[in-house]
């Protein structure tokens, strides 16, 4: 069950999530079957893990515990979708942008868009699990100079 933020009722596809964790790309041709089931929840369908994967992980996460995303491959796909947050809140979906142009090699994206689950910020960072990051399912850390957060959203309903 998943309730309005500061309910108290958590974020179940959190720990989808993190039972996702190091899945990761395969190098050369070969492709990692999981991450082409990630793709086929979006309306991409199935595709090679070399096609940008974060918000079908993120898509693919809310799925398995009965929660329709926005069926979009798009990272920027979330900044309207669901009830936004002012604060975040753990297991927030955050939708980021780099802030330099060019390909992002933390986040694999080109478009300079990512979109992954809180797990906590500091004064400086944020730390998202998400796909994508560096090749795989991974926590990593975005220092906040460098990203600016579009959007912090949660399910509508429950």
């Amino acid at each position: 069950m998943v309730g309005p933020p500061g309910t108290g009722i958590g974020a179940p596809w959190m720990r989808v999530a993190q039972a996702e964790m190091f899945v990761a790309e395969v190098a050369g041709r070969g492709n990692n079957p999981r991450i082409m089931e990630y793709h086929a929840t979006t309306t991409l369908g199935s595709q090679p893990d070399s096609v940008p994967w974060c918000s079908s992980f993120v898509n693919w996460c809310l799925r398995q515990v009965g929660i329709c995303g926005t069926n979009s491959a798009a990272a920027a796909s979330w900044v309207n979708w669901g009830q936004g947050l002012e604060t975040p809140r753990y297991g927030c979906i955050v939708q980021l942008r780099t802030a330099r142009q060019g390909h992002d090699r933390a986040t694999g994206s080109s478009s300079g868009n990512h979109v992954a689950f809180f797990v906590s910020q500091t004064a400086t960072h944020i730390t998202l699990l998400g796909g994508n990051q560096s090749q795989q399912v991974k926590e990593s850390n975005y220092r906040l100079s460098s990203y600016d957060i579009r959007a912090m959203r949660w399910p509508t309903g429950g």
